[in-house]
């Protein structure tokens, strides 16, 4: 006859992903003529639980290089950008996100410029990027208990010493010293 224990553990109980395209805006020192790359470095973020939803707070630098002076020079223009997401999660079992839960963000798309332009010296981007959450909580699983039998076979000191005396024995070659 089975019995059941429940066990207290941490788990997944609720996961949410957001994809999302922002527009930015950079004014360079130098009038730009052509924008020759642009990337963005340094993507920090983290969640924290606020009234059931997650917030994400997050910054990122934008780097562009472009030429000016009717493209017989270069430079490139860094700047900061600071985002704010909110994330729903719904969560599994009809639980409620509270502040002893873990909130777990990562980037799963890192932030990408999808298109860059240049009008009137500002170079205009957007950047694109995908966030998922886990929120990690405690739950409960159940699981069977077996009463185990006692199917080992007992076997003796002396039983392990004479079958191994017997097999050496066995081996000795009686020719060897002559």
């Amino acid at each position: 006859m089975a019995s059941f224990k429940e066990i207290v553990t941490k788990a997944i109980i609720g996961k949410a992903k957001k994809t999302s395209v922002n527009a930015f805006s950079i004014t360079p020192e130098l009038k730009p003529d052509t924008i020759l790359g642009c990337w963005v470095i340094n993507h920090h973020f983290n969640g924290i639980n606020n009234g059931g939803i997650v917030n994400i707070d997050g910054s990122f630098d934008v780097n562009v290089w472009y030429s000016y002076d009717n493209d017989t020079r270069t430079a490139v223009s860094t700047q900061t950008f600071t985002y704010q997401d909110k994330m729903p999660v719904r969560l599994k079992d009809n639980a409620t996100l509270t502040n002893n839960e873990e909130i777990i963000v990562r980037s799963l798309k890192q932030p990408t410029v999808t298109n860059v332009t240049v009008n009137d010296g500002i170079v205009q981007l957007n950047v694109e990027k995908e966030l998922g959450v886990e929120v990690v909580g405690d739950t409960k699983i159940k699981v069977s208990i077996e009463e185990e039998e006692d199917d080992y076979e007992v076997i003796s000191d002396e039983d392990i010493l004479s079958d191994a005396s017997e097999e050496a024995i066995e081996q000795i070659d009686e020719e060897y010293l002559k």
